[in-house]
């Protein structure tokens, strides 16, 4: 059915049932004094990207609800502003959402006629509820919870309802008058002589799900309530405490008139009390404040109603657009308009902030409070949900902690902010500022603490300990936990990021920002959960934190730091550290084992100047870029086997315990999605990278102009080469010069080598079921809940192939994502079932538990800290595999920010009692 463009866009939600004002008599006699806190703009704390317009909002005590113009309704989580999940709801455009908090349901409107009634926790629909009107687009609905009635504004002017206590005695429904089923005026209409468009066969289910199918008496209608569009409505009175004796419903429409209407309290029929009339203007958004009522209009006006005296006590000219959408909260009136404009107004109808909200049009807005937070959501045509943080409540501010969530944030984006790159001098002193901002924060949460200076010019170690609780025995044992703030460059030249990477930006459930997932993120998640338990008394240990600035540049000094403060540093019982992935983006894991590596320079120079090799080029001449590819060419044959000597000689066998538990995790890999390939190639592939050493060219550079003429009179290569468990770095590094020295001396050349060892990391091996990974396994249980290795329910189950090659392409880390951005199965709301298609040992008992895998990467530190310490380690990653660490758009999600949290606060409580 044809509608105007504003109307069609319009999200016609009583944009604010639940939001009030906290008044204050003593200031004005309508609306509360502003929070005095509240100076600055609110800032934009998340965003959420969707491919449709954000018609309308709505929000329960967790979740945050979202009408799209595809139909679709949309669940997100109000703790992590990850996507639950997406219901196709209705055939056409959602135009409004209500939430019943108090009877658990959620009520949806559409283009498409209908109005449905969804159960707000399992998200199954109950009722389709219709007219067998041609009542077009349904703009609004409202319940009242007191008579169990549904009301609806419609495009055809009427108002109607549906008394849902009477369902049962009314007749059977007939699927014939179901507006689906029936010809639609405009779209079914004829064309050309006469004939009309051809229409799909109408399925026998309306509309997808379960549910009670309810049409409304002819009798429950009050046609032409408005001389123009219903466009928007809300209850007042009656069982939500309003001053006004009996609920009423007041609806705005196209006429530019406000209607209340007297409700029949055995029935819900509605009858016209009064009308309120200011102009011809649209009234196109209705918010409430007591005995305030706002309304939204055509071309930017906001009007103020007292709906004691039933007088226009104010004209607001509030935008120069048509005003969408209203919210009421935090002692100020919010309005979006037409523009993308989102204006903030004062107890006294003053302008108190603009901002542009949206790209086009802001077409819904609503007011929430969760978890002490007070939250303003936007959505609008640009396919965003914007989420602005508006303070916190009086209730927050008498209660509040400083070891919680919102503030684990606040830090993490403060830490981000400084610019900790190591490897770049002119960065030195954001370096040396990120390890003091680190110290304070540490020492504010009461940790004895210290800067440990390393050789050099190298960044600062920051130290602190968190002492046992005491009411904990004295003999406490001591957990060391290491980590990093530095963080490799972001220099963002091709714009490729989504924000500026050392501004940490909320988007879609993850934070985005250099170091949010390497190592920062994991670093703070650490530090909070200590100071929880200090807070809690529950600290069962002393937790020792060394936290180093040289990492990303192989760990300069942090060994000779380490040696010289040992005797401040102590005995250590256990080490933990949190700087790696998941293998995929889905199911938890436990890291226990990880590679070494020589980093190394190998550099040929001639004692002749950059030649042009037209002029001088020779074949008596000894080229620098020739001699050094041919001592390269000798560290590998073309299978990829390295040819250092004796360099294999090492490397452990493959147990049968480790090969079962490669082809345990390739099989429930494949299982969930087969588009990953065969299982006995993925598991190959795992090897490789895991257990097996490497050898990689990173790249080749030369003096002189890029020019293709030039014969260069140096050339360096730069080289690394991954070890495992058993190989050194001393006796790799030996025979790497050995090869690459006798290679050279063949060619007789009169140019020089010279080789450098850069930095090297010994490879690490834990112990799988030592306590402290008995401790993290069950942590993670707890915490993520029975993560299931299913098969994931968008990926079709076609049949991998069986065929081997001699050479296969092999897997990346990335591959095992299947993009970047599809809804993980662990989620901190909603946790699947265990359903194992796979035995990964026990068969049921296991299929909860996260996979123990090993990685390709090094840490310098990890070996280094267990043989100085004798102390076992553990790895924890934090991050899922879509991570991006080093990589444009680094991020985290917040489920798993938050839920590491949680795990180390269980680690440090029950690793001591074992």
């Amino acid at each position: 059915m044809a509608t105007s463009p504003r109307a069609l866009h319009h999200g016609g939600i009583a944009d604010s049932h639940d939001a009030r004002i906290e008044t204050d008599a003593t200031e004005y006699p309508y609306m509360a004094k502003p929070d005095s806190r509240a100076r600055e703009p609110p800032a934009l704390f998340h965003k959420v990207k969707n491919e449709r317009s954000i018609l309308a909002l709505a929000v329960s005590e967790a979740r945050l609800f979202a009408g799209t113009q595809s139909g679709e309704i949309l669940i997100w989580s109000l703790d992590t502003y990850e996507r639950l999940r997406s219901i196709k709801a209705h055939h056409r455009s959602v135009l409004s959402l209500y939430v019943s908090r108090a009877q658990g349901l959620l009520f949806s409107s559409a283009g498409d006629a209908i109005v449905n009634v969804w159960c707000i926790h399992s998200l199954n629909r109950l009722y389709s509820i219709y007219s067998t009107y041609d009542v077009g687009d349904i703009f609004c609905v409202a319940y009242s919870a007191l008579l169990n009635t549904v009301y609806l504004g419609a495009q055809n002017t009427s108002i109607q309802w549906y008394n849902l206590s009477e369902k049962d005695d009314r007749p059977t429904f007939d699927l014939t008058r179901h507006p689906i089923m029936r010809n639609h005026r405009f779209f079914d209409s004829k064309g050309p002589g006469g004939t009309p468009t051809p229409r799909l066969a109408p399925t026998s289910e309306p509309c997808s799900g379960d549910g009670q199918y309810l049409e409304i008496d002819k009798e429950d209608i009050v046609q032409y309530a408005h001389n123009g569009y219903t466009y928007c409505m809300l209850l007042a009175g009656g069982s939500d405490g309003d001053t006004l004796e009996d609920e009423t419903l007041i609806s705005g429409g196209g006429d530019g008139t406000i209607k209340i209407w007297s409700i029949e309290g055995a029935t819900g029929a509605i009858g016209e009390l009064r009308t309120l009339e200011s102009g011809d203007d649209s009234v196109l958004a209705l918010v409430l404040d007591d005995t305030l009522l706002y309304s939204g209009r055509l071309y930017g006006d906001i009007n103020v109603w007292d709906l004691e005296t039933y007088q226009l006590v104010r004209r607001i000219e509030g935008h120069t657009a048509d005003v969408l959408t209203l919210c009421v909260g935090h002692g100020s009136l919010f309005s979006g308009s037409a523009n993308g404009m989102v204006k903030q107004f004062t107890s006294r109808y003053e302008r108190m902030h603009e901002w542009q909200a949206h790209d086009h049009l802001v077409l819904a807005s609503i007011m929430t409070v969760h978890r002490g937070k007070r939250i303003f959501v936007t959505g609008g045509n640009d396919d965003c949900i914007a989420i602005w943080d508006v303070g916190e409540s009086n209730n927050k501010a008498q209660e509040s902690t400083t070891t919680d969530n919102d503030e684990l944030l606040n830090s993490l984006s403060q830490l981000v902010a400084l610019r900790t790159v190591s490897s770049k001098p002119e960065y030195a002193q954001d370096c040396r500022r990120g390890a003091s901002w680190l110290r304070s924060l540490l020492k504010d949460f009461g940790a004895d603490t210290d800067m440990f200076s390393t050789a050099g010019n190298s960044n600062p170690v920051v130290f602190a300990r968190f002492k046992v609780s005491s009411t904990r025995p004295k003999q406490a044992k001591t957990i060391l936990f290491y980590g990093h703030y530095d963080v490799v460059p972001a220099e963002n030249k091709q714009q490729l990021w989504v924000s500026d990477p050392f501004m940490m930006h909320g988007m879609n459930g993850y934070l985005y920002g250099r170091g949010v997932s390497d190592n920062k993120g994991p670093v703070l998640a650490a530090i909070y959960a200590v100071a929880e338990l200090v807070t809690e008394q529950r600290l069962n240990s002393d937790v020792v934190f060394l936290i180093e600035g040289e990492e990303e540049c192989g760990s300069r000094g942090f060994e000779e730091t380490v040696r010289r403060n040992k005797d401040k540093i102590g005995v250590i019982d256990w080490i933990l550290l949190a700087n790696s992935y998941w293998l995929d983006d889905d199911i938890p894991c436990l890291t226990y084992g990880l590679r070494g590596v020589v980093h190394a320079t190998v550099e040929v120079a001639s004692h002749r100047a950059n030649l042009h090799s037209g002029v001088d080029g020779s074949q008596r001449i000894n080229e620098a870029m020739k001699d050094l590819i041919s001592i390269l060419a000798v560290l590998s044959d073309s299978d990829g086997l390295i040819k250092i000597p004796r360099f294999y000689d090492s490397v452990l066998p493959l147990t049968r315990d480790e090969d079962r538990s490669y082809t345990a995790i390739s099989k429930a890999l494949i299982s969930r999605d087969p588009e990953r390939g065969d299982a006995r190639q993925l598991a190959e592939q795992l090897k490789g990278r895991w257990r097996e050493p490497s050898l990689t060219i990173h790249r080749i550079t030369s003096s002189g102009p890029t020019g293709s003429s030039v014969i260069p009179h140096t050339a360096t290569a730069t080289l690394s080469v991954r070890l495992v468990p058993r190989q050194t770095t001393s006796t790799v590094q030996e025979a790497l010069k050995e090869i690459l020295r006798a290679a050279f001396a063949k060619l007789c050349t009169t140019n020089e080598l010279t080789i450098s060892i850069d930095h090297t990391a010994e490879p690490w091996l834990g112990v799988k079921m030592n306590k402290i990974f008995q401790a993290l396994e069950e942590a993670v249980v707890d915490v993520w809940g029975p993560v299931g290795h299913q098969r994931r329910g968008s990926v079709s189950a076609a049949k991998p192939s069986l065929k081997s090659t001699a050479k296969t392409t092999p897997g990346t880390s990335a591959s095992l994502t299947n993009g970047s951005d599809h809804h993980s199965q662990a989620t901190a709301d909603s946790p699947t079932s265990p359903a194992s298609p796979y035995e990964y040992g026990s068969p049921i008992e296991q299929s909860w538990k996260p996979f123990f895998i090993r990685e390709g990467g090094s840490i310098p530190a990890i070996r280094f800290l267990e043989q100085e310490f004798e102390a076992p380690a553990a790895h924890l990653p934090c991050g899922q595999a879509s991570d991006k660490a080093h990589l444009d758009n680094e991020r985290l999600r917040l489920s798993n920010l938050y839920k590491s949290k949680e795990i180390f606060k269980r680690v440090f409580r029950d690793l001591p009692l074992r």
